[in-house]
């Protein structure tokens, strides 16, 4: 692979309870129940749909949105999952050019970056406000490729992600899906989706594609 691009919350950094709180801040101020497997079935990278099928009436999603804000930017729970830093610098080593395509917003996701010390291995950046579509739409990964100079040779990237919505970007743009268990990534709903390969971790798949590589 010549470059290797991931998602970011569930996949290199434990964002679940952060997002948790925040999310059931809003549900318990709209009177809506919420709990992980609410969160599971109605789960979309689009925050805008996802509240809308939660229950969050169209006209009040800008001030559910704002009271999200408030709340997960209040705490610093997000942190970079074991052996994310090391398995970077060994795939940067190894020659991949490495970067990020998330839903986040970049005001949410570079402050992260900048927390968890990973900002300077990640230098391709896609974020959720860059364009008008999200996941599973292959837009944000193509801006990527075309950041890469890879938007001809798709095949020459991977894409590591936690969601089947990550599985059908990657399929969709004609990289390599490789599924990252979580709660939302079970491995049949990954390999469902299009994984090309499933792993426990970023670090446990860093670890078997070095080795495979070096082998090959």
């Amino acid at each position: 692979m010549e470059a290797i691009l991931f998602d970011w919350d569930g996949t290199l950094v434990d964002s679940l309870g952060a997002f948790h709180r925040a999310n059931a801040r809003v549900m318990d101020a709209f009177g809506l129940p919420f709990d992980e497997v609410v969160y599971r079935r109605h789960y979309v990278p689009d925050w805008r749909l996802m509240y809308l099928r939660l229950g969050i009436p169209g006209d009040r999603l800008e001030e559910a949105n704002e009271l999200w804000h408030t709340t997960f930017a209040s705490g610093t729970d997000v942190v970079a999952f074991d052996g994310v830093a090391e398995a970077l610098r060994a795939l940067r080593d190894d020659g991949a050019d490495l970067g990020i395509v998330t839903a986040g917003d970049r005001s949410i996701v570079v402050p992260q970056l900048e927390r968890t010390g990973l900002v300077e291995l990640l230098p391709i950046r896609v974020f959720g406000d860059d364009l008008a579509v999200h996941k599973p739409d292959p837009a944000p990964l193509r801006r990527a490729l075309e950041m890469l100079g890879l938007e001809d040779r798709p095949d020459a990237v991977a894409y590591v992600g936690d969601a089947p919505t990550d599985m059908r970007m990657a399929v969709a743009a004609g990289c390599r899906a490789v599924g990252v268990m979580s709660v939302l990534g079970d491995p049949d709903e990954l390999r469902a989706a299009g994984a090309e390969e499933i792993a426990p971790s970023v670090a446990a798949w860093t670890a078997a594609h070095l080795a495979a590589s070096r082998l090959g």
